[in-house]
């Protein structure tokens, strides 16, 4: 059984992809080149030097087809769409709250409310 591979870039299957992976292999759909830093299973996005494998040479375009002898495609090198910390956020507080997250306040609703607050301490 093979470990079914998708692009790092769409997502979309690479069905019929011969292994080694030819340096000019790209995906049908986006036209995205295979045989990426991106794509390997050495990558790690987080370092300053994003390869894991201490022999490989650096690569300047992580995106674009290179010779590395270190190779292997990964099968999770697709991420997906990743929410933002600010949807991640939202969504905690309306699963906390309950409903929609109310509209931000206009400047005059507040100025409107300190006076109703003042009105009231007067009278």
């Amino acid at each position: 059984m093979s470990v079914p591979f998708h692009c790092w870039q769409c997502g979309q299957a690479l069905t019929g992809m011969i292994l080694p992976v030819s340096r000019r292999e790209a995906c049908r759909a986006c036209n995205a080149e295979i045989h990426v830093c991106r794509m390997c299973v050495h990558f790690r996005a987080n370092r300053m030097i994003a390869c894991a494998e201490e022999r490989a040479e650096d690569v300047s375009n992580r995106e674009l087809a290179n010779f590395c002898d270190y190779f292997a495609p990964n099968p999770g090198a697709w991420q997906g769409a990743t929410e933002t910390a600010t949807d991640a956020a939202r969504d905690q507080l309306e699963a906390l709250f309950g409903g929609d997250t109310p509209e931000p306040a206009k400047p005059d609703d507040a100025r409107q409310a300190l006076d109703d607050l003042f009105k009231g301490a007067n009278e």
